[in-house]
């Protein structure tokens, strides 16, 4: 066991130096080519950032597989699928493409996992019932990739939120994976992506100096499904479910998202200032308070995961349990899916006319 925590820290070490130091050099680069981040109404920081941080991610996810790293045909499709996405995002970075190209770009790096890494999710089995989805499973895991990659962009919102949310994700997985004496792939994925998002935060946590990009955000959330998915393969349900609890902030926030701009008769792709973060930013909270108040949610449903799966399920259920309270609270008493001045202003405008029909 000795050696396995040699080679965890190894892994970490070497790929966060190695992010930490050609971040500076990342940073130039995208004020050459113009990959800046130009304040917007719904955007928190005041003056134009560099993006490109995936770029630096990236960097060190593949000098990690170089060293630690084993061929197989599902790596050569997490590279090929990697190399997609983070093209995609850097074009996005330089140029900002609309929705649908960089729709077709997560597809396809999706649809590489799919049908040349054979990666997918083939069936359920879980409380008692069995499901095998057949020639369907090959949609569902493009949908299931697609959904993380954006997850993770969509809250990639202030300094150091997707990238700490995400090295919470890597954490998680990797503990479970060693406490359990599994050393595949998704051990070493988790374990080098976390040396590398640790090696990028150093750099973007408040106040920030560059920004991940949709290159970086979108990487993370597709090495974050595959990582799932590794897990899930050949095992039940609850090894895909818990593990992506840990990613309940960003998914909430998603569904929110969603679910707001459908009751508001808007596109799901338009940008707005009600996502989680805007609320808590809304109660006078710094940007770093903020940001540090969603990682001690995400840590608890980070501990309540590794409880569930390793030692004790009820006590797993408790922790959730409470955490869905607070998130029941929070939706209660925020503007996260409905607008409550809004629809408080509609309501008064409607009144006098539902007056007059009454008389």
């Amino acid at each position: 066991m000795d050696g396995i925590f040699e080679k965890i820290f190894l892994m970490i070490f070497i790929t966060f130096l190695f992010v930490a130091f050609i971040i500076p050099y990342v940073r130039k680069l995208a004020l050459q080519i113009g990959a800046v981040d130009i304040p917007r109404e719904r955007h928190i920081h005041k003056k134009p950032m560099p993006k490109l941080g995936g770029l630096a991610i990236f960097s060190g996810f593949l000098l990690g597989y170089m060293i630690f790293g084993k061929h197989s045909s599902i790596m050569n499709a997490v590279l090929i699928g990697s190399f997609i996405i983070v093209l995609t995002g850097v074009i996005d970075d330089i140029t900002e493409l609309k929705p649908l190209p960089k729709l077709i770009g997560q597809i396809a790096a999706a649809a590489v996992i799919a049908f040349y890494g054979n990666l997918l999710l083939h069936d359920i089995s879980a409380f008692g019932f069995y499901i095998d989805f057949g020639i369907l499973s090959y949609p569902i895991t493009i949908v299931f990739i697609v959904a993380c990659i954006n997850c993770i962009n969509l809250i990639d919102g202030l300094d150091g939120l997707s990238g700490g949310i995400s090295s919470i994700y890597f954490l998680t997985i990797g503990i479970i994976a060693t406490l359990q004496g599994q050393f595949g792939l998704d051990f070493v994925l988790a374990f080098i992506m976390l040396g590398s998002t640790l090696g990028f935060l150093i750099h973007n946590f408040y106040p920030a100096t560059i920004f991940a990009g949709d290159s970086g955000a979108m990487f993370m959330g597709f090495i974050i499904s595959v990582i799932a998915l590794l897990g899930f393969k050949n095992v039940t349900m609850t090894s895909l479910i818990i593990p992506l609890l840990v990613l309940a902030i960003p998914i909430l926030d998603t569904l929110f998202a969603i679910l707001r701009r459908a009751l508001k008769g808007e596109s799901i792709a338009k940008g707005d200032k009600f996502h989680i973060h805007h609320q808590l930013l809304n109660r006078n909270l710094s940007q770093k308070t903020t940001v540090l108040i969603i990682y001690v949610i995400d840590f608890l449903f980070a501990f309540a995961s590794i409880v569930y799966v390793l030692k004790d399920r009820t006590l797993g259920y408790v922790v959730y349990g409470l955490l869905l309270l607070i998130v029941v609270v929070f939706v209660a008493k925020t503007n996260v899916i409905i607008d409550r001045k809004t629809l408080k202003e509609k309501i008064q405008k409607k009144l006098p006319n539902i007056r007059k029909i009454n008389k």
